[in-house]
C-alpha cells in the first residue's frame, strides 16, 4: 500500500526547500534525513518536475538524478516572482492556521509563532481575510489526542491510555512510552506497551482517554518498521486464514494483504491471507453477513458462526 497523499505532499513539498538548499545531495543521505526509502524518494522526484513555481503553474521544476546525487537546475524560478494568493488559497490557509492554533496541547511559542504568521496572512490577504473569519473549524478529539501524543514525545513522558480495541471488543488501560506518530491512512502512535511488554501500535480515534505522566518515557532500543508497504505487513510464518467471498464481498482482497485471491464460479473469490491474530479477523465474518465465510481455520471459523448466531439472538431472530 502506499503513502497517503497527504503524507506524500507534506513530504514533496518540504523537498522543493531541502534540494535547494543542498545542490548535489545524496539520493541516500536525503532519503535518510526524511526517513523513506530511496525508492520512495526517486518517486517523489518524478514528480517533482510536473510541479510549476507557482500555485497556479508557472515554470516547471527542473529536477532530476543520476541515482547517486539529486540536481536543481532552476532553483532560482521559485523567486523570480512574489507570492500571490487566489482569495481561495487565502482562505483556506487562513481557516487552517486558526483551526490549528486552537488544538489544545500546542506549545506556547508554536501558537505564538503562528498567530503572528496569521496577522500577516490577513493583512496581505486584504478581502479575502474578512471572508475566512465566518468560516471555522472543530477539530474532533483525535485532535486533542495527537497533541497530547506529540507532547510526551517532545518531553520524553510516559502516557496512560484507556483504548478501545474492536478485535476484543473492550476498552483496555495501559501505561505506554510513545516513540513516534504517523499516518497511514489513520494516524497512529507507535510505542512500548507496559502491559504487553511489547511494541504496540494505537490508532489515536480509538484512545478514549489519554494523561500525560510524571515518569520518564525510556522505551527499549527498537529499530522503526518501514511503513511504505502498509502498516500490515504479514510475515510468511503467521497463521493462515482463508475467507471465500461472493460478488458483493470482493471488496476484501482490496482492503486485506493476501497472499493469493482464487475466482470463484459463482464470481466471489477464495482469499488466502496472513495474520499474528487471526481472532481479529472474527469481525470481518460478521460484517461480511451472507457475501462471505471463513472457512480456515476451523476455530476461527465457528467463533465467527457462533457470534453471529449471538447477534442475530439479540435481535429475536
Amino acid at each position: 500500500m502506499a503513502t497517503n497523499a497527504i503524507d506524500q505532499t507534506r513530504r514533496m513539498l518540504s523537498l522543493v526547500t531541502y534540494l535547494r538548499e543542498r545542490p548535489g545531495a545524496r539520493v541516500s543521505d536525503v532519503a535518510r534525513a526524511f526517513g523513506i526509502t530511496e525508492d520512495e524518494l526517486i518517486a517523489d522526484l518524478d514528480v517533482l518536475p510536473m510541479c510549476g513555481t507557482s500555485f497556479r503553474g508557472g515554470d516547471l521544476l527542473d529536477i532530476d538524478t543520476d541515482g547517486d546525487r539529486i540536481w536543481w537546475h532552476n532553483p532560482n524560478s521559485a523567486d523570480t516572482e512574489p507570492l500571490r494568493l487566489a482569495a481561495d488559497e487565502a482562505t483556506a490557509l487562513l481557516v487552517a492556521a486558526r483551526a490549528v492554533a486552537t488544538l489544545p496541547g500546542l506549545r506556547e511559542g508554536d501558537r505564538q509563532a503562528l498567530l503572528r504568521a496569521t496577522a500577516k496572512l490577513e493583512a496581505a490577504a486584504g478581502e479575502a481575510a474578512g471572508a475566512s473569519s465566518r468560516l471555522s473549524v472543530i477539530f474532533e478529539s483525535e485532535g486533542g489526542v495527537f497533541a497530547d501524543v506529540d507532547r510526551a514525545i517532545a518531553e520524553r513522558r510516559r502516557l496512560w491510555l484507556r483504548y478501545y480495541s474492536p478485535a476484543r471488543d473492550e476498552l483496555t488501560e495501559r501505561e505506554v512510552d510513545p516513540i513516534r506518530l504517523f499516518a497511514v491512512g489513520h494516524t497512529y502512535v507507535e510505542a512500548w506497551c507496559r502491559l504487553s511488554e511489547a511494541r504496540r501500535t494505537f490508532r489515536l480515534d480509538r484512545v478514549a482517554e489519554i494523561k500525560l505522566l510524571d515518569e520518564v518515557s525510556d522505551p527499549p532500543p527498537i529499530e522503526l518498521r518501514d511503513l511504505s508497504e502498509g502498516l500490515v505487513q504479514p510475515a510468511a510464518e503467521d497463521p493462515e486464514v482463508v475467507v471465500e467471498v461472493g460478488p458483493g464481498g470482493r471488496w476484501v482482497a482490496e482492503y486485506y494483504p493476501h497472499d493469493s485471491a482464487e475466482e470463484l464460479p459463482d464470481g466471489g473469490l477464495r482469499i488466502t491471507l496472513r495474520t499474528p491474530d487471526p481472532g481479529s479477523l472474527r469481525r470481518l465474518g460478521l460484517r461480511l453477513g451472507k457475501d462471505g465465510r471463513i472457512t480456515t481455520p476451523l476455530e476461527l471459523a465457528r467463533s465467527a458462526r457462533d457470534a453471529a448466531r449471538e447477534a442475530l439472538a439479540a435481535y429475536g431472530e
